[in-house]
């Protein structure tokens, strides 16, 4: 039996969908919503699903304790309270298609995983999703590689806190969410923990398992990403900066300002700034084969300069919250403790 999980706050615009998407299928054997001190309706909705669906629990948190997350902590009230062999977590914003409890079984088996979870399709709406979303992945895919991730021959260790697939005893072995209390990124977080117990972890990115709408405001992705960017990409500012100068055509456009200033004749100015822009059609182009690598549409490419403009921006103010300010999520302050 498999015990969903699924922390939620404010959550009124998708929590149905994720929770009658889990609920229906045959491997679920309760479904564990833990409303973390919603002031929208999401209350009233889990009241309704709790009544029409047998398998739905509803908890609450009360106060968040001192030195949690609050979805760390509603996932740990979760675990808690769960029954089942394996815990699947997963967020309000997640839709499981059918058959997603079956396949996640199923790769565990395949891949000798106590871990596994996938990174889900993302339902883009507006044009800043395009830009910003698939630019963010992307760079992930080329940082956390799956066939390292999934190679215990190699430390490296990743996941995606809105599918996680863990076996029951696996996660108390390596201290469940308890552990991670004061992690931004609990599922990189407790992944790394499972693989240092010597256990294996499956991570991949399937087509036709499981979607999401991360962000249905300009607002909320901003808020998400630049919570998350700095300690994805290590943490750290030397990190951080060869990130953005990798990442970023931030390097071409300077060059673009000492050209034009240039004391020289119109033609070499022209070849100077063919250079440049032959250098971001260079940038351009290996973006266009990363989305195609990624499965995302490689008509996706009109968004890349929006999209790098949008990530480095995301990136630096990133490092700023999580090392001189407060990062804040879902109405919560967290206090900067990374470097």
């Amino acid at each position: 039996m498999v015990s969903v999980i699924i922390p939620a706050r404010n959550e009124e615009a998708s929590i149905a969908r994720a929770v009658e998407s889990v609920a229906v299928q045959l491997e679920v054997g309760e479904v564990i919503v833990v409303d973390d001190q919603s002031a929208d309706r999401t209350g009233e909705i889990l009241a309704e699903l709790a009544q029409r669906i047998p398998k739905v629990k509803v908890l609450e948190t009360g106060d968040l304790p001192r030195n949690w997350i609050g979805k760390n902590y509603a996932a740990s009230i979760g675990a808690a309270a769960a029954s089942g062999e394996w815990l699947l977590f997963t967020d309000a914003d997640t839709y499981h298609l059918p058959g997603s409890v079956r396949r996640a079984l199923a790769d565990a088996v395949d891949h000798d995983a106590v871990l596994v979870s996938y990174s889900p399709e993302q339902e883009m709406e507006t044009w800043w999703e395009r830009a910003l979303i698939p630019f963010v992945y992307c760079r992930l895919a080329a940082k956390f590689a799956f066939t390292r991730v999934n190679d215990p021959r190699y430390p490296e260790a990743a996941a995606n806190g809105q599918f996680i697939l863990v076996l029951r005893d696996a996660y108390k072995a390596a201290g469940g969410h308890s552990a991670v209390a004061r992690e931004i990124l609990e599922d990189v977080a407790l992944a790394r923990r499972v693989k240092q117990q010597g256990c294996g972890i499956y991570f991949t990115a399937p087509i036709g398992v499981v979607r999401t709408r991360m962000y249905r405001s300009f607002a909320a992705m901003w808020q998400g990403w630049t919570k998350n960017l700095y300690p994805l990409v290590g943490g750290d500012f030397k990190s951080a900066a060869f990130e953005l100068a990798e990442a970023c055509p931030a390097f071409e456009a300077a060059l673009l300002v000492p050209i034009l200033a240039l004391d020289a004749a119109a033609l070499t100015k022209v070849a100077l700034i063919g250079v440049i822009a032959g250098m971001l059609l260079g940038r351009a182009v290996s973006y266009a084969g990363a989305l195609y690598r990624n499965l995302y549409p490689v008509g996706y490419i009109q968004y890349y300069f929006a999209g790098a403009l949008l990530y480095g921006a995301a990136l630096v103010e990133s490092w700023r919250r999580n090392t001189r300010g407060e990062v804040v999520w879902k109405g919560r302050a967290y206090p900067a403790r990374t470097r």
